[in-house]
């Protein structure tokens, strides 16, 4: 082959290669809070905040729906709203049949562990995402889902910041995935999910929120006495952070009832902001 015929075919080879991985970017980012993105045994929904300039990395918050809700509707909730004004890549995975299969729960459809981390691996490949600025967080089912993720869930989050929802009985005597900081909001009025928990057609059982809250104490080797305590808006917050762990457990309640409140945002992520391990 001639010397020209050579450098054509290496120009157009070079130029090949640049166009297939722009069109593979342009592909990676093609879903987002309309068009879901798909992996393995499910899929998210995504938003990305105002004004982000497409290259810096952004903390992110995996927000987990209520029964009989879906990630569309989530993305595009207040609640999830408030996350990006935040500034978080705000993702909101879609439950199996509307759903969730977590510790305690009547459906067995799909291991929620391994579908989040798939979940959590597809975003990083296809937006940049801070190191050590991860959150959990969820509503009713969907909190109870982020009490599973804080037990079961290796290397998961950084944070978890469930909301009316806990664990299921029976309550997990260990957790694998301990210790972790979490910070817990709950309403005593809540007649769906009782601070005391409540059965399920008869076999299944929620589970008691402040015997949850010892057990995280235990788990993250706390001392049991509050370490501060404190009051914005409707909510009470006792927070212990002498643990042994350096991690940090709060419980936040208020007298009303089932709600996940988008002003109660800024408040969770001044909290995340506090902590030792957010984004060291």
């Amino acid at each position: 082959m001639a010397r020209g015929s050579k450098l054509t075919h290496f120009l157009l080879g070079g130029l090949g290669l640049i166009l297939g991985a722009i069109a593979q970017s342009g592909t990676a980012q093609a879903c987002g809070d309309a068009s879901p993105c798909p992996v393995e045994t499910g899929r998210y929904y995504v938003k990305t905040p105002a004004g982000w300039d497409g290259m810096t990395a952004l903390p992110l918050a995996v927000h987990f729906h209520g029964y009989g809700n879906t990630g569309e509707a989530a993305i595009n909730a207040p609640v999830a709203k408030a996350w990006s004004a935040q500034g978080f890549l705000v993702v909101a995975p879609d439950g199996l049949n509307r759903t969730w299969s977590h510790q305690g729960s009547p459906s067995r459809q799909r291991d929620e562990v391994a579908f989040v981390a798939s979940v959590v691996e597809d975003v990083e490949s296809r937006w940049p995402v801070a190191p050590n600025r991860r959150v959990a967080t969820g509503f009713s089912q969907g909190g109870s889902m982020v009490w599973h993720l804080a037990c079961f869930m290796r290397d998961g989050f950084t944070a978890y910041a469930p909301v009316a929802g806990a664990f299921w009985q029976p309550h997990p005597q260990t957790c694998p995935a301990a210790p972790v900081n979490l910070r817990h909001v709950h309403g005593t009025g809540d007649e769906t999910v009782p601070m005391k928990g409540r059965p399920i057609r008869k076999v299944y059982h929620q589970g008691d929120v402040r015997l949850g809250i010892e057990q995280w104490l235990g788990f993250d080797g706390c001392e049991p006495v509050v370490d501060a305590s404190s009051r914005s808006g409707i909510l009470t917050c006792d927070l212990w952070r002498r643990c042994a762990s350096g991690k940090q457990v709060e419980l936040c309640l208020h007298d009303k009832g089932h709600d996940y409140r988008a002003e109660w945002v800024p408040g969770i992520v001044a909290w995340l902001e506090s902590l030792p391990d957010w984004g060291g």
